[in-house]
């Protein structure tokens, strides 16, 4: 036992005496080659060398990535969707567009000229009706015609009704139906009706105002508008009637008309009369032309 010690003591003496020459680079061999088993029970491990984990790596030189790519013109992405779809004008195409927007100019300069036409008829004499008179009563005749002057009304302060009666040929012989009132029936038309027709509020009137504005006191016709006045209330009275079965035919007709002045309000003193006068015009002799057209009796007559 003694001598193995020894032995064992004299190697590790010698070992580290020969560390000066040789002994000092075997060590550093050993550590960097890794662990070596020793022979005997004192045999170690050389642990390996640990790195700081706080120490990162270097990764080296970054490498240059080079000139950017030019990305190329871009798409156009078209309308937003959140815009929502054009409407009107703006959603026609081009042509539509320049359409619709000269109609729309049309338009309007008719609606102009249509205003300036209708305030020169209506407006007092000035330079312009003067000199342009023929032209504004040719646009506003007799469509558009107005019966009152501007800032000069002259409102009606008499009710006019137009009457008439009619010689009937009947069976066995003539008679004369009583005076039935062609107003008093416009007047029950007009009445309760939220739109009532130009017809019913008008044709009677105007016809009325045209014959006595072309014939004088002694219902004598001034030229060719007296006449045409004639046939004029002749046609209305005779279309008024064929809606009435009398039993017969109608060979003549007579015309009145009954004037009555407006009352005076209840707090006014003026005192009006309000009995009716009577304008009685001579009995006419009904032809085909005072027939309206396409009753019986205008195809019998024109045949």
């Amino acid at each position: 036992m003694n001598s193995y010690d020894d032995k064992g003591v004299g190697e590790g003496v010698g070992e580290g005496a020969g560390g000066g020459a040789g002994g000092g680079v075997s060590g550093e061999r050993e550590a960097v080659a890794g662990p070596v088993a020793r022979n005997g029970p004192e045999a170690r491990t050389v642990p390996e060398p640990r790195t700081d984990p706080g120490l990162r790596n270097d990764p080296g030189p970054l490498a240059d990535p080079g000139p950017l790519a030019d990305p190329g013109p871009r798409a156009d992405p078209g309308p937003r969707a959140d815009a929502g779809p054009r409407v009107g004008m703006a959603g026609l195409s081009l042509p539509y567009q320049v359409v619709a927007a000269v109609a729309l100019s049309v338009i309007g300069l008719i609606a102009c000229i249509q205003l300036a036409m209708v305030f020169l008829h209506v407006a007092p004499s000035n330079t312009l009706t003067k000199q342009h008179g023929e032209a504004v009563d040719q646009w506003i005749y007799p469509e558009f015609e107005q019966n009152w002057k501007l800032f000069a009304p002259n409102p009606l302060q008499q009710n006019i009704a137009v009457h008439v009666r009619a010689e009937i040929s009947g069976p066995d012989k003539r008679r004369t139906t009583s005076w039935m009132s062609l107003s008093g029936e416009d007047g029950k038309a007009i009445r309760g009706n939220l739109l009532p027709s130009h017809v019913q509020q008008n044709q009677l009137r105007r016809g009325w105002d045209f014959y006595l504005g072309s014939h004088d006191s002694q219902n004598r016709a001034n030229g060719l508008r007296g006449r045409l006045s004639e046939q004029y209330i002749r046609r209305i009275v005779m279309l008024r009637l064929s809606e009435h079965d009398y039993g017969g035919d109608v060979l003549r007709i007579q015309i009145r008309s009954e004037v009555r002045s407006v009352a005076a309000p209840a707090w006014s003193d003026e005192k009006i009369s309000t009995k009716p006068s009577y304008r009685v015009l001579p009995w006419w002799t009904v032809t085909a032309a005072d027939l309206p057209k396409g009753s019986a009796d205008s195809e019998e007559a024109d045949q």
